[in-house]
């Protein structure tokens, strides 16, 4: 055992107790945190024109505050880029992390100095727990690979700026980065495919024994690996590889593919990162759900989702969300995030301790019908049919078709990407179709009432979705191919890439 994973276990275990202690006191240090945070910002702008010092009560704080995107509070984020001080928060941020937007652009998201332990301190934090719950400090002693976006940072307004991946490798401390690959000059590589190239030439010979990164790029390095030594499986190159941490997808569509290259099954540790806050985490090896980060800044609220686009939808604390229903995300943090809606749908697998589960997006959904489809769906349905079939998917993509050039009535049109096609694809969609009704009571009343007409299938051909991101100037880093869409927009692009 080396000197760094002896020294981590009496740390591991102070981490532990105090999740656990967290977990139990959730939703007292979550009402604390809302009116700390209210009393800290009162003098900004935004405290000003909200009336933060007229808030006594959480019922006062719907009231001043309304739950609002980044394209609604656009007005006070190009403040704060523009280097104009007690804005959002007091004074300046640190940095801000650079993000893709729907309708305007970039955005830029403050990240705070009372918000950086947010994002470094629960990535520690997960890891550390993971390493005391299931015994295995072993990967400390070794070679991390975190395949992420260029950590070179540029300046708006005095400000460091770049993607939250870039901003966090500057935040790794000495005695871990002495593990880190690939090398900072590697990591500045823009272009993905010569970038993998100069990973898998620094990394080969390592002795690499934890890897982080979103599953689709993991397992293109993996191939790329291979490829370079000839080898049949990732363990004969990296005998001491034990841990996949990774987040922003769903990773089991991908485990078989993954596992099968890697030889061996995995620990693996989900984590749920934004450029807006360190969501929640794994807490529990091998068990589904993500333990909500409760004491790292960020107060949470949580919209039914069939309310949202309401003009007055609930809003709902934590001591009074349900089970099983799905919710929209609403943060409030000290990075001076206040009532923001970060577009993602959550629902709670556990109250006590507060688990949650990531079910979708709430403007990435398929609702052409009035079935409104959600990731989780199609996600466990694509998963049920290819464990009873056999099939192995590196990627796929759902889009409605309206008006299909065939006639007849509509359907959902699925563009997947097999790495191990099933024997019979007709049976394949049969057991997707039959899976997706049972998850979801609209879509099986449509189908029943055959006014839609079961999915179709389209096999597209191999590195179809590479190609793709590739086209769109997106492929590696943290870009993510979105599973559903309301429109054709994608599945119109990936047309060319249907196999015969």
């Amino acid at each position: 055992m080396g000197f760094k994973s002896l020294a981590a276990r009496p740390y591991a275990f102070f981490i532990h107790k105090k999740l656990a202690s967290d977990s139990k006191k959730a939703v007292d240090i979550q009402n604390k945190m809302l009116f700390s945070h209210l009393k800290k910002a009162g003098n900004t702008l935004f405290g000003k024109n909200h009336q933060f010092n007229r808030i006594s009560s959480y019922e006062d704080y719907k009231e001043s505050v309304p739950v609002r995107d980044y394209e609604e509070l656009k007005t006070y984020f190009d403040q704060v880029a523009e280097g104009k001080k007690d804005v959002l928060w007091p004074g300046l941020p640190k940095y801000l992390a650079k993000t893709s937007g729907t309708t305007s652009g970039a955005k830029y998201i403050p990240i705070t100095a009372d918000s950086l332990p947010n994002h470094f301190g629960t990535a520690r934090n997960a890891v550390f727990n993971f390493a005391y719950q299931s015994g295995n400090f072993k990967f400390m002693d070794g070679k991390m690979i975190f395949l992420s976006g260029s950590p070179e940072l540029s300046e708006t307004n005095g400000i460091l700026t770049g993607r939250l991946s870039g901003i966090s490798n500057h935040l790794i401390p000495n005695w871990l980065k002495r593990n880190q690959l690939p090398t900072y000059q590697t990591n500045t590589i823009e272009e993905w495919e010569l970038k993998l190239d100069k990973i898998v030439e620094e990394t080969l010979r390592e002795d690499l024994r934890l890897i982080s990164g979103i599953p689709p790029w993991v397992q293109m390095y993996f191939e790329r690996l291979l490829t370079v030594t000839g080898a049949q499986t990732v363990v004969e190159v990296f005998p001491n590889f034990s841990i996949f941490v990774y987040g922003g997808v769903n990773y089991e569509p991908y485990r078989l593919s993954l596992e099968k290259l890697i030889g061996k099954s995995l620990d693996s540790v989900e984590t749920y990162p934004a450029s807006e806050g360190f969501i929640a985490f794994q807490d529990q090896p091998g068990e589904t759900g993500l333990m909500l980060n409760v004491n790292s800044g960020i107060f949470f609220e949580f919209i039914p989702l069939r309310e949202m686009g309401n003009d007055n939808p609930t809003r709902l604390k934590l001591d009074q969300v349900e089970l099983d229903t799905d919710y929209a995300l609403v943060l409030t943090s000290n990075a001076g995030l206040w009532a923001y809606d970060l577009g993602d749908t959550v629902r709670f697998l556990s109250l006590d301790p507060p688990r949650i589960q990531v079910s979708g997006r709430t403007k990435n959904y398929i609702s052409a019908f009035g079935e409104h489809i959600i990731a989780k769906e199609v996600e466990e349905s694509i998963q049920f049919a290819s464990e009873k079939t056999g099939a192995k998917v590196v990627e796929f993509t759902v889009a409605p078709q309206v008006k299909p050039p065939e006639g007849g009535p509509p359907y959902h049109e699925w563009f997947i990407e097999f790495d191990e096609v099933p024997e019979n694809l007709k049976e394949f969609s049969a057991l997707l179709n039959r899976q997706m009704a049972e998850q979801n009571i609209y879509y099986k009343d449509l189908i029943d009432g055959k006014i839609l007409k079961p999915l179709e299938v389209r096999k597209l051909k191999s590195h179809a979705f590479r190609n793709f991101m590739k086209s769109r100037g997106k492929l590696g880093g943290q870009n993510k191919v979105p599973r559903l869409s309301n429109d054709r927009k994608i599945a119109d692009e990936l047309e060319e890439y249907i196999s015969s």
